[in-house]
C-alpha cells in the first residue's frame, strides 16, 4: 500500500515574522525530562506558585451555579468594567470611566490588538531590550519595525528615558514601556517618568504601558505615566489579575485606554475572541472588590525568597545579581563564566535539573544574563542554588 506525503503547507509571509515565549518551550522540554525519570526544579516559568484566593474561587463557582456561562459584551461585563475602572482610578490617582477598560482572556490580547489598531508596515514602536519578548513579536507580526531601547544592568535596569527621546522619529507611532519588568526586575522611576512626559509633551504619541507586576514592587510605590498631566490621554494601560491574584490559568485582562480607541480594541475582541469568559468575569468582580490580604502575603513571600535567591547567586562562581526592585524575578550577570546564556542554561537545565531561561529569550540585549524566577518555595530555589553551585565548581566554569 503506497503512502503519500503531504505537500508542506504554504504558509502567510508575516508567520516568519513571528516570535514565541521561551519560557513555555523550556517547560516542555523540564517536563519531558521529568517523564524520563529526572527531578527538575522549576525557576524557568512566570506564575506565582501560589493557589487562586479562596474567595475568588468560591466566586467563580456561585457564577457557574448562577448561570453566568453565556456569552457577555465584547469589551467585557459592565460589572466589572466598572470594578476595573474603580480599581485603577484608586492605585493611579486620576480618573477612570468604564468605557475606557477592556477586558480580554488574559493580558496579552491588549499587547497584540493595541499594536494591531496602531502600527502597521513602515512605522516604528520602541520597546525595552532585554524585556517581555511578545511585545518584539506582535511589532514584527504586524510588519512594523521594532526599535529596541536598552534596559542596563549599571543603571539598576531603570530605563534610560534620554535614549526612549532620542529614538523618537517621525514614524514612531508607539512606545512601550515596562514597569515593574520582567525579565529584569526593574522598576522605572517617577523621576524617569516625568521627563519622558515632559519630552511628549504636544506630541501624539500613545504609549502601552505594561503594569501587570504593580503591585509586586519591595520598595517604594507604583508609578504610572498615566498620572503626569497630559498623559492619561495618551496612556494604555495593561493590567490584570494573572500575577496579582495567582489566577495564571484563568486567562483575564484588561486594558484601561482612551474611549475611541477602546471601542476598536472590543472590536478586535468581537473578531478574535467574542468574549471574556462570563463567569471568570464575575469572579474577577470580587477579586478586586474582595479580601485584599492574600495580594500583601504573597508579596511578603517573594520579598523573603528574593533575599534567597539574590545572596545564593552572588556566592556562585563568575555569577553576579542585583536584588530586584518588582516582580518576582532576578536576571544575574553569567559574563565571567564566558559561557553563552541560552548554552549555559540549557546545560543547567539538563546537567543540573533546574530549569531557567537565557538572557536573549527576551532580546538580543539579555546576553550575558540569565533569567531564574522565584515563584516557587525558600526549600525548592535553596535546592537550586545547591545544584547550580555543584555544577560550576565541578566544571570549573
Amino acid at each position: 500500500m503506497s503512502t503519500i506525503t503531504p505537500k508542506e503547507i504554504h504558509l502567510a509571509e508575516r508567520m516568519s515574522r513571528l516570535g514565541t515565549e521561551t519560557a513555555f518551550e523550556v517547560l516542555v522540554r523540564a517536563r519531558a525530562l521529568e517523564a524520563q525519570g529526572k527531578e527538575i526544579i522549576h525557576l524557568e516559568i512566570g506564575e506565582p506558585d501560589f493557589s487562586t484566593p479562596a474567595n475568588i474561587v468560591e466566586a467563580a463557582a456561585r457564577a457557574l451555579r448562577d448561570g453566568w456561562t453565556h456569552y457577555g459584551p465584547s469589551a467585557g461585563l459592565p460589572q466589572l468594567r466598572e470594578a476595573v475602572a474603580e480599581y485603577t482610578t484608586q492605585y493611579l490617582g486620576v480618573p477612570v470611566d468604564p468605557n475606557e477598560v477592556v477586558i480580554t482572556p488574559g493580558g496579552k490580547p491588549i499587547m497584540f490588538f493595541v499594536i494591531l489598531a496602531l502600527a502597521e508596515r513602515g512605522d516604528e514602536v520602541l520597546y525595552p531590550n532585554p524585556g517581555f519578548p511578545i511585545y518584539e513579536s506582535m511589532i514584527n507580526f504586524v510588519g512594523a519595525k521594532a526599535v529596541p531601547y536598552g534596559l542596563r544592568e549599571e543603571q539598576n535596569f531603570d530605563a534610560d528615558m534620554e535614549e526612549i527621546i532620542d529614538k523618537i522619529t517621525d514614524r514612531t507611532r508607539l512606545i512601550i514601556l515596562n514597569s515593574p519588568q520582567n525579565p529584569t526586575g526593574g522598576v522605572i522611576g517617577r523621576e524617569g517618568l516625568k521627563a519622558l512626559a515632559d519630552k511628549l509633551a504636544g506630541r501624539e504619541i500613545p504609549v502601552l504601558s505594561d503594569e501587570i507586576y504593580h503591585r509586586l514592587i519591595y520598595e517604594g510605590e507604583h508609578s504610572s505615566l498615566a498620572q503626569f498631566p497630559g498623559m492619561k490621554d495618551r496612556t494604555i494601560i495593561l493590567n490584570g489579575f494573572s500575577k496579582t491574584y495567582a489566577m495564571t490559568g484563568w486567562r483575564m485582562g484588561w486594558g484601561v485606554m482612551r474611549a475611541d480607541l477602546a471601542r476598536w480594541v472590543a472590536q478586535l475582541m468581537t473578531n478574535c475572541n467574542s468574549c471574556t469568559a462570563s463567569f471568570s468575569q464575575i469572579a474577577g468582580i470580587e477579586a478586586l472588590r474582595g479580601d485584599q490580604s492574600s495580594v500583601g502575603v504573597m508579596r511578603e513571600e517573594f520579598r523573603r525568597r528574593r533575599s534567597v535567591i539574590v545572596e545564593g547567586l552572588n556566592r556562585i562562581p563568575g555569577f553576579s545579581c542585583r536584588q530586584p526592585r518588582g516582580a518576582f524575578y532576578v536576571f544575574p550577570n553569567i559574563k565571567e563564566t564566558k559561557w553563552n546564556s541560552r548554552i549555559l542554561a540549557d546545560t543547567i537545565l539538563n546537567e543540573a535539573g533546574v530549569a531557567c531561561l537565557g538572557g536573549t529569550a527576551f532580546g538580543q540585549w539579555g546576553e550575558g544574563y540569565l533569567r531564574f524566577s522565584f515563584a516557587n518555595s525558600v526549600e525548592n530555589i535553596h535546592r537550586a542554588l545547591e545544584r547550580i553551585g555543584t555544577w560550576v565548581r565541578k566544571n570549573r566554569i
